[in-house]
C-alpha cells in the first residue's frame, strides 16, 4: 500500500473507484437477491505477526466476513455500508474532516418512527473505520479523514501542498523557531521536494527540538530534524517512511525509559492497533541513538542524573520483553533487564547538565561512532 494516489477533480481518484466498487458489489448482491456481504481482515491480536523479513507487525491471513442477514452483524454492516457511503461524498466534494466530524455527520435517527441512531458513541465509529480501511487497502487519509496532527520539522527542504485550491510552497528551512507543522496527510496532493540532508534525526520531546533548533544543529549537520511532540502520530511515522523510502539514514533520540524505547518501537515496526498499514508506517531501517542505560557508564555525569522507575515504567519494560521482535536483539535485551534491575530511568533532558549545547554533542559523538542500538 506504498503507491501514491493520483489526485483528480474532487478528490481521489483511485479512492473514489474502490469505494465506489465496495458499494456496487453490495448494490449487485441486493439486486441478485443475495444476502450482501462484504469481507476484511481479521484485525485479532491472533491474526497480528511479526514479519521478520520484513521487519514490521503486519496482519495474518484470516478474513472476517460482515454479512446483512446476520443478525449479529447487521448492525455493525449497515454502520459500515453508511461510513463508506459518507466517505465517498467527502471525496467527490472534495472536503475533508476528522473521525469526529464523520460521527456527527451520522449521529441521526434511522427514520421518524425509528428510536435509533445510526451511531450513539464514537466508540462505535472509530473501529469500523478502521474495518474499511482493511477491507478497501486504503488509509483513512485517502477516504478524507484527517487524524489527529502532532509533530514538527525543521530542514532543508521544501513542500509543495495544493491545499484550498491553491498551490503553496513552504521553504521549512525558513520556519524560525516554530518549525513546519506536519499534517495528518503527508501522501495525498502533498509533495516534499529539494530534500538536502544526510539523515532524518526524530526528538521525542519539543523541549528538546527546540534547544536543537536554536543552536542551529540541523543546518551544522544537514539534517531533517522531527520532534512528534511525544507518541509519533500516523501522519509524522508515515512522512518518516517516506524519507526512509529516499534513502535518507533515521536515528531517533529518546527517554531512556520503557516509555521513550516503546516510542521508537512504534516508529521502527508499527504497532499492533495499526498492523493492517504496517508497511505504510513503520521504518525497520531506524537506529536508536539514546538516551540508554548504557549511558550510566559512557558519562559519569548521568549517574547523578538518573529518577526512580515507577511500578508503570517497570511493568511496561517487562511487557516489552516478551515482544519477539524486540527480545530477538540481545543489546535491548540487556538495557531492558538493566531498568528492571537497577529500577531508574534517564530523560534526554539530562543531557543538558553539563551545558546545554552538551545534547548536539552527544549526538554527533553517538552517529560517528555508530554507537547506536538496533
Amino acid at each position: 500500500m506504498r503507491g501514491e494516489n493520483k489526485k483528480g477533480g474532487g478528490g481521489s481518484q483511485k479512492s473514489q473507484e474502490i469505494v465506489e466498487g465496495f458499494g456496487k458489489e453490495i448494490a449487485r448482491d441486493v439486486k441478485g437477491l443475495k444476502p450482501p456481504k462484504f469481507k476484511t481482515i481479521a484485525r485479532t491480536k491472533s491474526n497480528i505477526v511479526y514479519d521478520k523479513k520484513a521487519g514490521y507487525l503486519t496482519m495474518g491471513g484470516a478474513m472476517e466476513e460482515r454479512n446483512f442477514i446476520n443478525i449479529a452483524q447487521s448492525k455493525r454492516f449497515m454502520q459500515t455500508v453508511a461510513i463508506a457511503a459518507k466517505c465517498n461524498a467527502f471525496i467527490k466534494q472534495n472536503l475533508h474532516t476528522s473521525i469526529r466530524g464523520l460521527f456527527y455527520q451520522l449521529k441521526y435517527s434511522l427514520g421518524e418512527d425509528v428510536d435509533e441512531n445510526i451511531f450513539s458513541e464514537q466508540a462505535e465509529s472509530n473501529p469500523l473505520i478502521e474495518d474499511l480501511e482493511a477491507s478497501l487497502g486504503l488509509r483513512r487519509e485517502d477516504l478524507n479523514l484527517n487524524a489527529t496532527r502532532r509533530g514538527v520539522l525543521a530542514g532543508n527542504m521544501k513542500v509543495v501542498d495544493n491545499y484550498g485550491n491553491e498551490r503553496i510552497v513552504t521553504d521549512t528551512s525558513k520556519m524560525g523557531r516554530s518549525g513546519w507543522a506536519i499534517p495528518s496527510d503527508v501522501d495525498n496532493e502533498i509533495e516534499f521536494s529539494e530534500v538536502k540532508a544526510k539523515y532524518v534525526l526524530i526528538v521525542e520531546k519539543d523541549a528538546i527540538w527546540q534547544r536543537l533548533n536554536e543552536d542551529g544543529f540541523w543546518k551544522k549537520e544537514n539534517c531533517i530534524l522531527i520532534s512528534p511532540q511525544g507518541q509519533a502520530t500516523r501522519g509524522t511515522r508515515r512522512l518518516i517512511r517516506k524519507f526512509a523510502d529516499m534513502g535518507l539514514p533515521i536515528y531517533v533520540f529518546n527517554d531512556g525509559d520503557a516509555w521513550g524505547w516503546y516510542i521508537y518501537w512504534t516508529i521502527k515496526t508499527g504497532s499492533i492497533n495499526l498492523a493492517y498499514i504496517g508497511s505504510d508506517i513503520a521504518t525497520p531501517e531506524a537506529r536508536f541513538l539514546g538516551v540508554t542505560m548504557s549511558d550510566l557508564e559512557k558519562y559519569e555525569f548521568l549517574k547523578k542524573m538518573t529518577l526512580k522507575a515507577t511500578e508503570v515504567d517497570l511493568k511496561r519494560a517487562q511487557e516489552m520483553l516478551n515482544y519477539e521482535w524486540i527480545n530477538m536483539h540481545r543489546e535491548w535485551v540487556a538495557e531492558l533487564k538493566k531498568v528492571l534491575q537497577l529500577k531508574v530511568k534517564l530523560e534526554q533532558d539530562t543531557l543538558q547538565g553539563p551545558r546545554l549545547t552538551f545534547v548536539g554533542d552527544y549526538i554527533r559523538d553517538k552517529i560517528k561512532n555508530k554507537d547506536w542500538l538496533p
